[in-house]
């Protein structure tokens, strides 16, 4: 049922804005939670990724003293990786594409994150 309710979440996500390709929510442990990527994606190779840049931006953010961070974003040519806690137990995942409106984004994945912590 609550997979269900995450899976709705993130195709809501996807389907929000054209410059999001894709999105999944993952354990903090690497686990995935639910997805929707695109086929051709190693599910188990995004949480495990996605995993251990959250943990990394966390310790960037206490060691240099920026406080808890709110998202990591990487920039590739080819665009954005996006992620956010959705809760304490997850990580919210986004792929972007490279001409993305960040702002509206941004302001998506709040919401969306909020959304799924309520269910964690």
């Amino acid at each position: 049922m609550r997979t269900d309710m995450f899976q709705q979440i993130l195709d809501d996500l996807n389907s929000s804005s054209a410059d999001v390709e894709a999105s999944a929510l993952i354990s903090t442990d690497g686990l995935m939670i639910a997805s929707a990527l695109p086929s051709g994606i190693d599910e188990d190779r995004v949480g495990a990724m996605s995993a251990a840049l959250l943990s990394l931006g966390d310790r960037a953010g206490t060691e240099l003293a920026r406080g808890k961070i709110d998202r990591l974003l990487v920039q590739g040519e080819k665009g954005y990786v996006i992620m956010t806690s959705a809760g304490g137990e997850a990580v919210l995942t986004i792929l972007a594409k490279p001409n993305a409106k960040l702002g509206l984004i941004f302001l998506d994945i709040k919401r969306a994150s909020e959304a799924l912590a309520k269910l964690i």
